[in-house]
């Protein structure tokens, strides 16, 4: 499977405030950690805040923080959110179509894709690589660390 760059990014979010967890996080400072535009990363956490991914505080202290402790939300949940239910393959043209063998196996490979997935928390994958965590907390401080324009 292969994913979009709104679910990738979605993902960084996810590390990065799992990682800062408990702190409201400007989008500015996640965008500039990443090297991602601002723009890009707003759409994004705003459909993470519509998922109940994140919570978004407004004003001059604004930012996003997660909306549960890291350990509670879940890679694989996250993903499909960002992803939506779209089938693996298209079959609208299929000759195939509505007699084919390949549907279950694809439908069983998705669901069998995001369970794995699920089996990893966003805690669980900041703690699985010792310089997850020190990368995470001072990654918006890195030389070259400025947003890009998209």
């Amino acid at each position: 499977m292969h994913f979009s760059k709104f679910t990738d990014y979605a993902l960084r979010v996810c590390l990065y405030l799992g990682a800062h967890d408990g702190r409201v996080v400007p989008i500015s400072e996640i965008a500039r950690a990443h090297s991602l535009s601002q723009n890009n990363l707003m759409k994004v956490v705003n459909m993470l805040v519509e998922g109940n991914f994140l919570k978004s505080t407004r004003g001059r202290a604004g930012g996003v923080q997660l909306a549960r402790s890291p350990d509670r939300i879940l890679v694989g949940d996250v993903a499909r959110f960002m992803e939506g239910d779209a089938q693996m393959v298209d079959c609208s043209s299929c000759i195939l179509r509505g007699s084919c063998g390949l549907t279950g196996a694809l439908a069983e490979a998705k669901i069998l894709f995001y369970q794995t997935l699920n089996r990893n928390s966003i805690a669980d994958a900041i703690a699985s690589h010792p310089r997850t965590l020190p990368i995470l907390m001072n990654a918006d401080r890195q030389p070259g660390s400025v947003s890009r324009a998209s």
